[in-house]
């Protein structure tokens, strides 16, 4: 079977469609395949070859030498196959051409059909590779149009997607305008790949430095950890593997001026950048700057860590709507719990008067207790022997008898209860996933493991201002 111009065909479809020629080739093999089985019967075993010689689509159907001819689809007889073959035997397959298929313009029409579909399978394949192994960049493009909210994007050769979510809030683009934005994802879906795209991302912040910032670039600067509230605020930690230089002072540029192409492109977002420390708490310190810390006490099994601070340094350490503490702790990584110093040593205060009920506590062993978290005396009758003893550094049978005598005491009424709960410490609390400020009655949390966490933080805050004589 002979078309004329077949190569030419071939030559232009993978010009054109950017895809190499045996891609092509192999679709137009494919294609008359599909279209020789509809003709001459699904069930047969056939074979297509293009012939670039001669410019030609060659078809073999393939048939079982037998001596009883059952079915002429699957099956030759052996006078027959001698003729095509000589040395056939019973029992070997034969390939036979067919030298005039006689396709009907419907059976070509077919043919063309799943031609191009195979084109643009191969198409998509090549596009979703090559721009799947841009994951992680930074692209620009031009605003197409809007559809449902969602931005198209142009990129040159492929179309991208930058959705609503990902728009920072307030900014708006107009058909043909520049976009800038992190590739976050690309995906295989049924209408082909999905190119998406972010501009809120913390990544996005990430590269705009990458790129404004020659240090980050040659890797004298790394940057650790990034935090955003898209549109507001942001935070990034920077640290130099060069003592010589500053990070934060290389990221802010000589009057600003780096930082300010970044702001620029976020639409005017508040950038914090502050400087990494292995330490902690250390670092924590500067997650939560322009707020002064009094006391930090880190917890690093559970990932979390309480922040002391006076009560003119709390609104601060908080933010607005909780927004400093959330960058915090998206930052560091850390669940960060905000605690005024004031309510502490009130807490404190209550918890010694609480404990000095007990007829054998005195107000420096109240003290003593108190300062390992025993803050009521529920707590204390909870303790084992051993333990209370160890802390008050007395006999167990002493400490035993201390805890029996509180027990009967409560029993009898003899002991006011009413006040062992007492008031919240933690002002904000906030943890890496962005949450916004936590709520104690909001829908899914356990009150009584949230009060557990609570209490526990208590402790290890007890014990750390002991240390510093806050009582």
């Amino acid at each position: 079977m002979n078309f004329s111009e077949l190569g030419r065909v071939i030559e232009a479809l993978g010009k054109d469609r950017g895809i190499e020629k045996d891609i092509v080739i192999k679709a137009v093999e494919q294609a008359f395949l599909v279209t020789a089985r509809k003709k001459y019967g699904i069930q047969g075993e056939y074979e297509t070859r293009y012939n670039e010689t001669d410019d030609d689509i060659e078809i073999y159907q393939y048939k079982n030498v037998v001596d009883d001819v059952r079915d002429s689809i699957l099956e030759i007889s052996l006078g027959d196959a001698k003729e095509l073959d000589e040395e056939v035997e019973i029992g070997d397959q034969l390939g036979i051409r067919i030298e005039n298929p006689n396709f009907t313009r419907v059976d070509v029409q077919t043919a063309r059909q799943i031609i191009f579909q195979k084109v643009r399978d191969a198409e998509r394949e090549k596009l979703f590779a090559d721009y799947k192994h841009r994951e992680g960049e930074l692209v620009t493009g031009i605003a197409r149009r809007y559809e449902r909210g969602n931005i198209i994007v142009g990129l040159g050769n492929a179309d991208a997607i930058l959705p609503r979510r990902e728009i920072i809030p307030g900014e708006s683009f107009d058909p043909n305008d520049r976009i800038q934005a992190y590739l976050s994802e690309v995906v295989m879906t049924n209408r082909g790949p999905e190119i998406r795209l972010s501009r809120t991302s913390p990544l996005f912040l990430v590269k705009l430095f990458e790129i404004e910032v020659p240090e980050i670039q040659d890797g004298t600067i790394e940057i650790k950890s990034a935090a955003r509230e898209p549109g507001h605020r942001a935070k990034i930690a920077v640290v130099s593997v060069d003592k010589d230089i500053d990070p934060v002072g290389a990221c802010v540029g000589m009057k600003g001026s780096r930082v300010q192409n970044v702001v620029n492109e976020l639409q005017g977002e508040k950038i914090d950048i502050v400087k990494w420390s292995d330490d902690v708490e250390m670092f924590a310190r500067s997650a939560l700057a322009p707020a002064e810390i009094t006391n930090i006490m880190a917890d690093h099994e559970d990932k979390s860590m309480d922040v002391v601070v006076e009560e003119d340094q709390l609104s601060l350490a908080i933010g607005r709507r909780g927004q400093n503490v959330r960058l915090g702790a998206m930052l560091s990584g850390y669940r960060i719990n905000i605690i005024s110093k004031t309510k502490l040593q009130e807490k404190i205060n209550a918890a010694v008067g609480t404990l000095i009920q007990i007829p054998v506590v005195t107000d420096t062993k109240a003290q003593v207790l108190v300062q390992h978290g025993i803050m009521a005396i529920g707590d204390l009758v909870a303790l084992e022997p051993a333990d209370l003893a160890e802390i008050l550094e007395v006999d167990e049978n002493e400490a035993k008898e201390m805890i029996t005598q509180t027990t009967d005491m409560i029993e009898k009424g003899e002991i006011d209860l009413s006040g062992e709960e007492g008031e919240e410490l933690v002002a904000a609390s906030a943890v890496p996933a962005y949450t916004g400020i936590l709520d104690k009655s909001a829908e899914g949390r356990d009150p009584e493991d949230e009060q557990n966490k609570f209490s526990e933080a208590e402790r290890r805050l007890r014990e750390e201002l002991a240390a510093f004589k806050i009582k």
